[in-house]
């Protein structure tokens, strides 16, 4: 925006240069104003999260600027962070659940799919999940967490059964992996030393999904449309599990065993978890009068 361009979207962000842009051109008294136009039209196409994010960044950078002495205006001033409403709708339904599993994909995205709504863990924390790692046995692979904890992820049968079926005869190196040969310069833990192929990484994966989940997103729509229609997101996967969990009745130990939280107020935010976290209250009652 600051250059007057269009952000590039779709397949065009992967390696995308930004443009050359001076800092002290900050300070020009009119950008504010210029601004203004094209970030309100880019609130507009965005979702609030995405813009409120997008603006944060921003802010922290001219501010960082200013402490250099570089600049001292600030663009941004006059943009408005997007109230966003709470979405409670971010749960799939069963039946939309079951749909990607019937979708004409790869093995891999198959596989990781059902991991993920499974063991309802991370999408970063299964994509870093390696062969040796896992235990088939017990149905549970070993990651690391947010913060660098060793934790568990815990499968079923689902994963169980087409699991040995991506590895093949795989003894280590990352489960899921891209369809090329790694680049010069990737890392040694991120490359399969048995087929030299790189670590699948997170925003590749989140486009495979939302690319293959538009038509399932969207059911009234027709296939001509496709590339106007916005497909789920992995997370989706993750907040539906924890979601079905807690309206199945799972206790809150279990749901904090699963979700990786350590508060149970951290819950609440998965649709309705409420009604089944704790024991239901008797509403009291007044003894009737009679006269």
């Amino acid at each position: 925006m600051l250059a007057g361009e269009p952000a590039p979207t779709g397949p065009a962000r992967r390696g995308a240069k930004p443009p050359v842009f001076p800092v002290t051109a900050i300070d020009d008294p009119a950008l504010p104003e210029a601004l203004a136009e094209p970030a309100a039209a880019r609130a507009d196409e965005m979702d609030a999260d995405t813009v409120n994010r997008e603006l944060s960044i921003a802010r922290k950078a001219v501010g960082w600027w200013q402490r250099q002495g570089w600049i001292d205006g600030d663009p941004t001033i006059g943009i408005e962070r997007r109230p966003a409403p709470p979405d409670r709708a971010k749960a799939l339904t069963e039946n939309q659940i079951a749909a990607p599993w019937r979708l004409d994909v790869a093995l891999r995205e198959k596989t990781q799919w059902k991991t993920l709504y499974e063991s309802a863990a991370r999408a970063d924390e299964v994509l870093c999940l390696n062969v040796e790692d896992l235990y088939s046995q017990d149905k549970r692979g070993k990651i690391t967490a947010e913060g660098g904890a060793t934790e568990w992820t815990h499968g079923q049968s689902g994963t169980a059964q087409i699991l040995p079926r991506l590895i093949a005869r795989r003894t280590r190196g990352p489960l899921f992996l891209t369809d090329r040969q790694a680049l010069a310069g990737t890392p040694t833990l991120d490359v399969c030393p048995e087929t030299g192929r790189a670590r699948l990484s997170y925003r590749r994966a989140e486009e495979v999904f939302e690319e293959n989940t538009r038509l399932p997103a969207n059911p009234l729509a027709s296939s001509d449309d496709i590339e106007d229609l916005d497909g789920w997101t992995l997370h989706r996967l993750r907040h539906s599990a924890l979601t079905h969990d807690a309206e199945d009745g799972t206790s809150t130990p279990m749901l904090l065993a699963r979700s990786g939280h350590a508060s149970v107020r951290s819950l609440e935010r998965y649709a309705r978890p409420r009604r089944r976290l704790g024991r239901p209250t008797r509403r009291r009652t007044r003894p009737r009068r009679t006269s």
